[in-house]
């Protein structure tokens, strides 16, 4: 069972167990009694759960990032928030957009369920918009027949031990989005031209030689987006097992 699953099954017992308690057992109950512990721990956690549920489902949800596909932009370690009313609220669990408060934008870094595995969660960067044709050729990104500019970038202090050796840093400009991205000029992997269908969205991500994404398993349908990466609140390096302070309360761009 999934988490939200999990917090909505647990929202539902404890309201449930403390409707029965209002509607027939307190009435009945002497005035000094002890509330049954089931009750009172029911009362306790009912709100707490509720709270955090509704929080996690509408407003923001917490996410930690596993892998490098997203170097240099996020790194192995990253907690992030992502805004889960970006693109739309949605029921939880059954993911059925009820309201409609906006759509991706090129650019945007997002979290969607994984359209081969929508248990899982992955992290990419919008560069195809529904009706798009998105060309990969020779390191370089074409949207509708036009080249994506881009330019190297020396490496800077913070990155000399997060950039691989050999990768090249390079910047572009996707929609309002000037963002990093690394490539390995000595890897040549999927290249060609993907026509994106209706409602569907094409992502890459920003570690483009080392990253599993629309070029491999296709474009991500809009009723799998889960909202838009926007801040890091905590990054720890698993290796030297402590805080990366200077990038807590990163903007995520």
């Amino acid at each position: 069972m999934s988490f939200p699953a999990l917090m909505v099954t647990f929202v539902a017992i404890t309201g449930f167990i403390w409707l029965i308690d209002i509607i027939f057992l307190a009435p009945n109950r002497a005035v000094k009694s002890k509330e049954p512990i089931v009750i009172e721990l029911a009362k306790s956690f009912f709100p707490i759960i509720l709270i955090v549920l509704v929080i996690r489902s509408f407003v923001a949800e917490p996410f930690r990032i596993p892998s490098g596909s997203m170097l240099p932009t996020l790194h192995v370690g990253d907690f992030i928030l992502v805004n889960k009313f970006a693109y739309g609220i949605r029921l939880p669990v059954l993911n059925t957009k009820i309201i409609s408060t906006g759509e991706p934008e090129r650019g945007d870094v997002v979290v969607f369920r994984y359209p081969e595995n929508p248990s899982v969660d992955y992290i990419k960067r919008v560069v195809g918009l529904p009706g798009d044709t998105v060309g990969y050729f020779a390191k370089n990104i074409y949207i509708n027949g036009t080249l994506v500019s881009s330019e190297a970038k020396q490496k800077t202090a913070d990155l000399l031990g997060i950039v691989p050796i050999g990768h090249e840093l390079r910047t572009e400009t996707l929609g309002e989005h000037k963002h990093d991205y690394l490539i390995d000029p000595t890897r040549r992997l999927v290249e060609g031209e993907f026509v994106i269908p209706e409602g569907e969205y094409f992502m890459m991500g920003d570690n483009r030689d080392n990253s599993n994404d629309s070029r491999y398993w296709g474009t991500v349908p809009e009723e799998n987006l889960v909202g838009a990466a926007f801040f890091i609140w905590m990054s720890w390096d698993w290796n030297a097992g402590g805080i990366v302070w200077n990038r807590l309360g990163s903007h995520i761009d």
